[in-house]
């Protein structure tokens, strides 16, 4: 049930993320590899949690999808993709911060939270909320959201990179060239007009990751100005990769990762 994501066999719209419980191996020594880290809660597709509500209730969950419709300023609902025939899952906000939704409407959503069945009147009173939509939903799969983020693709990112700077940001996709111990290249899947997204990380090294693996970086996007970047993290770059690097990336987005982790069906 915990198998890694391959993007290329399904429609980006129906990626999710997936349960996982432990750290996926690494691939043959032969492989390039990079140092990386990070895990997550369990993680489910979004068509699972409303295929199975009742053996997930009470279980924390990653998942990510479509918005499909705004309910009120801290409720909307999620899916994978409406050709799934699936129904929508409804997100409350209960982090306590603003999440401001996709200005693209092509651009999930990554949300975290527990498994619940919606009721209106329990949810108001547990989490002090004042809900603004119908009890049409009552009694069917909700996430109740300790954490949001914006989940575009790599190459959404370097295409229109402005919409995603300062924001939480998380990010599935391909291993695509490995620069450096701490610093390597996601796929940009085809996407007309974007390029090759460059990830810094910044986690503590636990396991390793190879070239063509699929992974999701969760973190934030930042213009690759060369100064800025030795100023502030202690990069470990050779003189040959820095000038590689410069050159190809300078005044670019580059995401600065904090956790990473394989990314699943």
């Amino acid at each position: 049930m915990f198998i890694k994501h391959y993007r290329k066999s399904l429609p980006a719209s129906a990626i999710a993320l997936a349960l996982m419980a432990v750290l996926l191996p690494s691939c043959a020594d032969t492989t390039q590899e990079v140092v990386t880290a990070g895990q997550e809660e369990e993680n489910v597709t979004a068509e699972e949690v409303e295929e199975n509500t009742e053996q997930l209730i009470g279980q924390t969950v990653t998942i990510r999808g479509e918005v499909r419709q705004v309910l009120d300023n801290v409720s909307f609902t999620i899916s994978e993709d409406e050709f799934f025939g699936g129904d929508e899952i409804i997100v409350v906000n209960t982090s306590g911060e603003p999440f401001t939704l996709p200005e693209d409407d092509d651009v999930e959503v990554q949300v975290i939270g527990e498994v619940r069945q919606f009721n209106m009147v329990e949810f108001e009173e547990e989490f002090d909320l004042d809900l603004q939509f119908d009890t049409d939903y009552e009694n069917k799969p909700a996430i109740v959201a300790e954490s949001l983020a914006l989940a575009p693709k790599p190459g959404e990112i370097t295409q229109n990179p402005s919409q995603f700077y300062n924001k939480t940001v998380a990010v599935e996709g391909e291993v695509e060239e490995i620069r450096s111990n701490n610093t390597f290249t996601l796929d940009e899947d085809q996407l007309a007009g974007g390029g090759d997204l460059l990830v810094f990380t910044l986690v503590a090294p636990e396991r390793t990751m190879v070239e063509g693996e699929d992974v999701v970086v969760t973190g934030e996007i930042r213009s690759f100005v060369s100064a800025e970047f030795e100023r502030d993290y202690d990069l470990t770059w050779d003189l040959d990769v820095k000038r590689q690097l410069e050159a190809e990336y300078e005044n670019k987005p580059v995401f600065i990762a904090k956790s990473i982790y394989p990314s699943a069906q």
